[in-house]
């Protein structure tokens, strides 16, 4: 094949004038889209409001939407992306073709079928949609996209351009300031000397990060990057967490999870805590002193924070006395600091009643995880995800100071947990990147190394076809969580945005490791390669920090409402 863009036998590789067509074809996209949300509206209201019941009725179409939402927004930001490499003279053959095959893609898709799932696919007559409604989409610019950007010779050719740049942290230049880019390659390359040559010992025999690795982690500034300097933090940018959690999930998601941790321990404690309360917690959790977990999920609950039903009561001493049951929580033993959600109001069962404390326990150990008083539990045994371990928690009589009571307040529970859902889930679309990415490192390598029918795997089509569609869903989902974590530091509302970064993020990663793991054949089913690992870490992603169903709930009810 010819290296200057063109493949004499399969036709163009990169398409003549592409940032004009890509340009041109999403303002078709958005005027058939303000169609669709007009039509999924009018399905789900009642007396011209907007019904919750007929959303679930109708759930489908909504979420659909949500997803049609998020492939609008992916290419409005890889738009956004090109145009900024094109001013800075950096958009070179690799960003021409993750751009032009994105868009390929993902205008198909939005005509022909949007894939929420491996499993469910969602198509415009779902949200209402006649064929006259969809011929905005036979513009000459998304015809010409759709017949002729995401072709076989376009990913052979990103493949090749792959290979021979394999040396780079990344495919393509992710569009980051000097500065994150710096970090990017100190975390890479911590990441491959300390995390890589353990992370899947540590998965198999279903270890706790050692200590050392969260000592060094400290140490390097993981837990306070984005705390506030007055407070021992250095009020770095989200997309500098963004960029750590990438590279660290890159190597083990567990590692790249203990950062998040504390941000959003941390970010609560800056909405909604005293001053007091800052004071004494936010330097220990910037340092890494203070390891905190969450505790909000409850047996019965899932997604239905509003119903819990774990207690405080005050006592004589205006001290808080705690009785429930909680499940799911992540590096419960070994913290220091745990952030319970609980009613405190009596006779409510929604979320008004609910308050937030910061309780405080003893660390445990592995022989004797809860050394406290009215604390106990249980671990949960997981396929991924192993690294901080997963445990149920009961109170029983569990003591709580009253000064621990989150913004000295009863009944802001919920809001103040609202608060930091923003952040939580541009930081698991950064996550999913990064597991994302790894697939696609051990994917690749296996296509290089194993031979089949006297070549390597990658000279297959079909197998380089998936490498080059890893590469692109990557750059996508790294641009919208991008553009979240700018929305987030700038000040504005970024639910949605962060929302769609999760949605996209979580369902780009499964893909990458569910194709890592078909590309090493009967290989990937074994235990002693990493893939498996991979394909166990990635499907959490679609679950935790809201189910992707919940997820594309939250996103139609804001783009209908």
């Amino acid at each position: 094949m010819a290296h200057d863009g063109q493949d004499l036998s399969l036709g163009s590789v990169i398409l003549p004038d592409l940032l004009s067509l890509t340009g041109a074809a999403v303002a078709p996209v958005e005027e058939v889209f303000e169609i669709a949300r007009t039509r999924v509206r009018d399905m789900v209201s009642v007396d011209g409001r907007v019904s919750g019941a007929a959303i679930e009725a109708n759930q489908t179409a909504a979420h659909g939407l949500a997803w049609f939402a998020t492939y609008l927004e992916s290419l409005r930001q890889m738009q956004g992306w090109a145009e900024r490499m094109q001013a800075d003279g950096t958009f070179g053959e690799v960003e021409q073709l993750l751009h032009q095959i994105a868009f390929g893609e993902y205008l198909w898709q939005i005509y022909g079928g949007i894939q929420m799932n491996q499993g469910e696919m969602v198509r415009l007559q779902d949200l209402g949609l006649s064929q006259d409604d969809m011929r905005g989409l036979m513009s000459d610019a998304v015809m010409t996209l759709t017949q002729g950007a995401n072709t076989q010779a376009a990913r052979t050719r990103l493949v090749e351009l792959m290979e021979e740049r394999s040396a780079e942290i990344t495919v393509g230049r992710c569009g980051l300031d000097d500065e994150l880019e710096m970090i990017r390659e100190q975390f890479r390359r911590y990441a491959v000397d300390k995390v890589l040559p353990h992370a899947h010992e540590w998965h198999l025999k279903d270890e706790l990060i050692p200590m050392e690795v969260i000592e060094e982690l400290a140490e390097m500034g993981v837990f306070g990057l984005t705390i506030p300097e007055e407070f021992g933090g250095f009020g770095l940018s989200k997309n500098s967490m963004c960029v750590v959690s990438e590279e660290l999930s890159r190597a083990y998601i567990g590692v790249g999870s203990l950062g998040t941790r504390s941000e959003i321990a941390a970010e609560l404690i800056i909405a909604g805590g005293t001053p007091e309360q800052k004071e004494k917690w936010l330097p220990g959790l910037a340092s890494g002193e203070i390891l905190p977990t969450a505790v909000f999920t409850e047996p019965n609950t899932g997604s239905d924070l509003g119903s819990l039903r774990t207690k405080a009561v005050k006592d004589e001493n205006g001290d808080w006395i705690v009785n429930g049951n909680k499940t799911w929580i992540t590096h419960a033993a070994r913290t220091h600091v745990m952030t319970v959600l609980a009613r405190t109001v009596p006779d409510t069962d929604n979320y008004k009643g609910l308050s937030m404390f910061l309780a405080e326990k003893t660390p445990g150990t592995d022989e004797q995880p809860w050394q406290d008083p009215g604390i106990s539990g249980g671990e949960i045994e997981v396929l991924g995800y192993r690294g901080m371990k997963e445990y149920t928690v009961n109170f029983d009589d569990f003591k709580v100071k009253g000064e621990n009571l989150l913004g000295g307040e009863e009944g802001k529970g919920f809001k103040q947990l609202m608060e930091t859902f923003e952040s939580a889930r541009i930081q698991t679309a950064a996550r999913a990147i990064g597991v994302a990415q790894s697939a696609l490192d051990v994917g690749m390598q296996y296509a290089q190394d194993r031979k089949q029918f006297g070549k390597s795997l990658i000279a297959f089509p079909r197998v380089s076809g998936k490498l080059a569609m890893m590469a692109v869903e990557i750059m996508i989902a790294r641009q919208l969580t991008y553009f979240s974590a700018r929305e987030k530091d700038e000040g504005r509302r970024c639910d949605l945005e962060a929302g769609m970064a999760k949605l996209l993020g979580a369902r780009v990663a499964w893909a990458a490791a569910d194709n890592a793991l078909q590309i090493h054949g009967g290989n990937g089913f074994a235990l002693e390669y990493s893939v498996s690992r991979i394909l166990c870490d990635a499907r959490i992603l679609n679950i935790f920090e809201g189910a992707a169903e919940i997820q594309a709930q939250v996103i139609a009810r804001r783009l209908l409402g």
